[in-house]
């Protein structure tokens, strides 16, 4: 296991339960892919273009909303 790989796991551990489930599950899905090209699925796929149009507006969120958001993910 790579360096980086294990950082990721021990930030990972820190999260709340349903942030750990959620990775699990990505990581499941890269896993499962094996050597091929990971597909992003459609439901990420859209939430990341959702955001980079907002971004485009510049439609960002503020310092506060930021902070709350790290305190909520254990960061």
């Amino acid at each position: 296991m790579t360096k980086v790989l294990e950082d990721a796991i021990e930030k990972v551990r820190r999260l709340p339960e349903d942030r750990q489930a959620y990775v699990a599950e990505i990581l499941e899905q890269i896993a499962a892919a094996g050597s091929d090209q990971f597909v992003v699925p459609e439901l990420h796929r859209a939430a990341v273009l959702e955001g980079l149009a907002e971004a485009e507006r510049g439609e960002y969120v503020t310092d506060e909303e930021m902070a709350a958001l790290w305190k909520k993910c254990g960061l």
